[in-house]
Formats: structure tokens, sequence, C-alpha cells
């Protein structure tokens, strides 16, 4: 069980590091330069972020098969546009709910399948 906890806590990091890039990325606008002390510390931490939740997914992978816990990474397709909305006040076409719906039936199926 902690397995999928720790499965979940890695999508979670994941995603916080793709709105960092994104923070990042704004903030190399805003200063011109990826050299600025502000950009570089975002973008540094979210490479630190990576790097835990890459040790995170060798500790799960040594209890857990691949092919069961590698479907909660769509998850990550959620989470991201979800946080993008809230951070950045980006928008979705009414479809995206369509595809967020399949891709939580799909992590369902999938996860249910393996067991």
């Amino acid at each position: 069980m902690y397995v999928y906890l720790l499965t979940i806590l890695c999508v979670v990091g994941i995603a916080i590091g793709q709105i960092l890039f994104k923070v990042s990325a704004n903030s190399m606008n805003k200063t011109g330069s990826f050299f600025a002390i502000e950009t570089l510390a975002v973008f540094f931490a979210t490479m630190v972020l990576y790097g835990i939740t890459s040790i995170g997914w060798v500790l799960i992978l040594r209890k857990a098969e691949l092919g069961k816990v590698y479907p909660f990474m769509a998850l990550a397709f959620i989470l991201v546009p979800l946080a993008s909305r809230f951070f950045f006040g980006e928008r979705f076409a009414p479809g995206y709910f369509v595809g967020t719906a399949l891709i939580m039936s799909g992590i369902v199926v999938t996860v249910a399948a393996s067991r």
C-alpha cells in the first residue's frame, strides 16, 4: 500500500515540477535572461525536486512492477493543467474534461486489471 502512496507523491512532485518550469519560463520572460538569479533559483529548485522524485521512483520500482505503477503517471496529465488554471489562469476547452474522465477511467481499469 505504501508503494501506491509513494507513487502518488512522485506524480505530485512531477506535476509541481512542471509548474515550476513554467514559473522559470515566466521569470526568464521578465528578466530577459536564463542566468538571472530569480530564474536560476526556481530552475534549480525544480531540478532538485525532479532529483528527489527520481530517487523516489527508483525506490518504488524496487517493490513494484513498472507496469502496475506506471499508469499512475497519467495523473500528471490531469494535475498539471488544473494547477496551470489555478496559478496562471490558463483555460481549457470543454473537451478537456472528457479527456480527463477518459484518463481517470483508464487508470482505474489498468490498476484493477493488474491486481
